[in-house]
């Protein structure tokens, strides 16, 4: 790895990036390979090669957001790891410019046997801070991370959860150029995800570089202006991330062969009996509604039958008030369309005690004739964590009298355009 040897534009450039591990398939293979190295004893390879990743080409530029898709096995991680220096090329070389704080899988850069506070100590110095600015930054480090009651205990006997909280603390309380997120933020509880993305969203909105690798395709398009995909260890496609969204979506869709399991139907019960936490909200109940009538079977006419979905959630009052959202999905998980609160500008009320309840009408709805699924979220202010979601919540029948096909009958108007001669005349 080399530094600021390029423009300063470019805050990462990797070149050729490859990384290939050697398989062995009984350990004292390894000590074969080791006897045998050298040609004039006549080489042998007691190893097969496992290539993770393979010439890899990328410039992120300073102040870019880009996210990271990929199937897992992909070598997301893989790439993630050779930038921030965790692992060492097999071939090609990447170049870093700026300071880079990292939060990859859970366990990487703590040393169990050490306290918290120790952690954070020698953290924070590997990431480049002085003896100075250690100490003017623990304080908030300690805060933000919730952890301070066991602040001085041995991380190896902290929860996934509190070891998230701790190293996401000092990961951007150092004041990186670079910040790098590997799907560890998906372990954290509720709450502190949803702080968490509030602060990414201020150190984007502050022009820092981000890195953010996830399985979730709504969060890499909401927070992310570029995206890449990387499939077998190669980058399949590089730019917008919608783009890169809707066509890694389009691939998963075509490798689900089976439909989704519908024994869970909550329509018309709680989707949840739980009094909601702090900083936190959950969806209460869906209920469903044809033509007026509650109901539990989703049988409808194309273009005649009006439905409407109801949904109702508790919060906690102190947050922000949510947003809601709901898709329409084929049986094989295709999502068809959606809608949201937050993009439609509807300003939802709720109660002084944290409850609230939206309604979502479909008028003479316009799907055509098939099976559709619903599924409802919970988000948050922003429209990025999703606090809680319930999918597959009914199964809409749709039946119609006419014989096209497709998936909705788009609102539409045939004209006559003839242009008629001297010669010509209309019948």
């Amino acid at each position: 790895m080399s530094f600021n040897a390029f423009s300063s534009d470019i805050a990462i450039k990797a070149t050729g990036l490859s990384k290939c591990y050697q398989l062995y398939q009984h350990p004292k293979d390894r000590l074969k390979q080791f006897l045998w190295p050298h040609y004039w004893w006549g080489a042998r390879q007691f190893y097969r090669e496992l290539w993770a990743l393979r010439d890899i080409d990328l410039i992120v530029n300073h102040g870019e957001v880009v996210g990271v898709v990929g199937q897992n096995g992909s070598g997301k991680s893989t790439l993630l790891q050779l930038i921030c220096g965790t692992l060492t090329p097999s071939r090609g070389e990447v170049q870093i410019n700026g300071r880079i704080a990292a939060l990859l899988e859970l366990g990487a850069g703590f040393n169990p046997e050490f306290t918290g506070r120790e952690n954070v100590l020698m953290s924070a110095a590997i990431m480049g801070l002085s003896s100075s600015e250690i100490a003017h930054h623990i304080e908030d480090i300690i805060e933000f991370s919730g952890v301070r009651d066991f602040i001085d205990q041995p991380v190896k006997t902290y929860s996934s959860g509190m070891y998230v909280r701790l190293a996401f603390s000092v990961a951007i309380h150092v004041n990186p150029d670079i910040l790098i997120i590997d799907e560890a933020l998906s372990v954290g509880d509720g709450a502190f995800a949803r702080k968490s993305f509030t602060r990414i969203m201020q150190m984007r909105d502050a022009g820092k570089t981000i890195l953010f690798c996830s399985h979730s395709l709504f969060q890499i398009e909401s927070l992310c202006s570029r995206a890449i995909w990387i499939d077998q260890g190669k980058i399949v496609m590089n730019g917008e991330s919608a783009r890169v969204v809707s066509a890694y979506q389009a691939f998963l869709d075509k490798k689900t062969n089976s439909a989704l399991d519908m024994s869970f139907n909550p329509i018309n019960s709680p989707v949840t009996d739980r009094k909601h936490p702090l900083d936190n909200a959950h969806l209460d109940k869906v209920k469903l509604y044809i033509d007026g009538v509650d109901t539990q079977y989703a049988a409808l006419t194309s273009g005649e039958s009006n439905l409407m979905v109801m949904i109702s959630f508790a919060s906690d009052p102190s947050i922000p008030c949510p947003n809601v959202a709901i898709t329409l999905q084929t049986k094989d998980g295709r999502t068809i369309t959606s809608t949201a609160t937050w993009e439609d500008q509807f300003l939802i009320q709720r109660t002084s005690s944290g409850h609230g309840q939206v309604c979502l009408k479909f008028n003479k709805i316009p799907l055509l004739k098939g099976e559709y699924l619903i599924n409802t979220y919970l988000l948050c202010e922003r429209g990025l964590h999703l606090y809680d979601s319930a999918e597959g919540i009914a199964t809409l029948e749709v039946k119609q009298a006419s014989r096209l096909q497709g998936y909705f009958s788009i609102p539409h108007q045939w004209e006559n355009n003839i242009i008629v001669s001297d010669y010509d005349s209309i019948n």
